[in-house]
């Protein structure tokens, strides 16, 4: 169960290149319920699991804003972790219901940075950072499209 809150871009505008981006959201909010199934034999969410929702996070920002992975896959838009990482902070448990702040904290013509917070309420579970490089179907990279910025290349 995935419930969604959107939260509107919190310094108004980010930048890309030499050009201004109005329509990205910035930041976005999920509620995730760790499953049985996600926990190791200790009962512990598995580390691998935060990188699951890491992407959960990224995904749900962009939809939140209009945007679909699929359609930009189908059209040759591919947006590939180019680096990731997270710092474990606190155990989670099977039934916790988590909160995942996931942040765009810098974007440039072809890639994206995100920050995730991930939370049980005001204990910190873990942090994470990772990098999107934008690229086409041959694998070179381009241009971020208007679909993920939400302005036109200028």
């Amino acid at each position: 169960m995935i419930s969604a809150e959107v939260t509107s871009i919190a310094s108004g505008q980010l930048k890309i290149a030499e050009g201004e981006i109005v329509g990205m959201l910035q930041e976005h909010t999920i509620e995730i319920r760790v499953r049985y199934s996600e926990t190791d034999a200790m009962g512990f969410l598995h580390h691998a699991n935060f990188f699951k929702y890491f992407e959960m996070g990224r995904i749900e920002l962009l939809r939140a804003q209009g945007g679909s992975y699929k359609e930009m896959e189908a059209a040759g838009i591919f947006l590939v972790v180019a680096r990731i990482g997270c710092q474990y902070h606190s155990p989670a448990f099977y039934d916790d219901v988590l909160t995942l702040r996931t942040i765009v904290t810098q974007v440039s013509m072809c890639k994206i940075e995100h920050e995730y917070q991930l939370l049980r309420g005001d204990v910190k579970i873990a942090t994470g950072t990772s990098t999107l490089a934008c690229l086409d179907r041959e694998g070179r990279i381009q241009r971020l499209p208007e679909e993920v910025t939400g302005k036109a290349a200028s």
